[in-house]
């Protein structure tokens, strides 16, 4: 399953050249995921209110083109893979039907101690309904 969420591109997100500053696509990717679980009924939140805590172990991005001032951007995201104790969500940011950036992160599951954890059960369930179809 895709969620995709619009977002335009204010000043604050650009740099002196007038296009968006690299380090605000993974921003980007997190305001989709954030956006992507609260869709499916589980905001951040409340999975850490159920002491479970996602931070990010990796993240990755490739730039395509530019984004600039005003343009209107779609960010689509989706689960690509999971295990045990990680979740592997990739992005794309899009102008249009262009892509200007995509990536991934990797979070990984860790307990209120801070310490690597299994994915509960529930969590596993709200991942199978973010899970792309051909992925599984």
């Amino acid at each position: 399953m895709y969620y995709e969420m619009q977002y335009r591109v204010t000043y604050a997100d650009t740099d002196q050249m007038g296009v968006v500053y690299y380090a605000n696509y993974l921003e980007y990717f997190e305001r989709a995921r954030t956006e992507m679980f609260r869709s499916i009924g589980l905001p951040y939140s409340e999975m850490e209110a159920k002491g479970v805590i996602m931070p990010v172990s990796e993240a990755h991005c490739k730039y395509l083109s530019s984004a600039r001032y005003d343009d209107l951007l779609t960010f689509r995201c989706w689960i690509s893979e999971y295990s045990r104790v990680r979740v592997k969500i990739a992005t794309e940011v899009r102008r249009d039907d262009e892509v200007l950036a995509s990536g991934y992160v990797v979070l990984a599951c860790v307990g209120r101690d801070f310490r690597v954890a299994r994915l509960p059960q529930w969590m596993v369930e709200f991942c199978d309904k973010c899970l792309l179809e051909e992925e599984k």
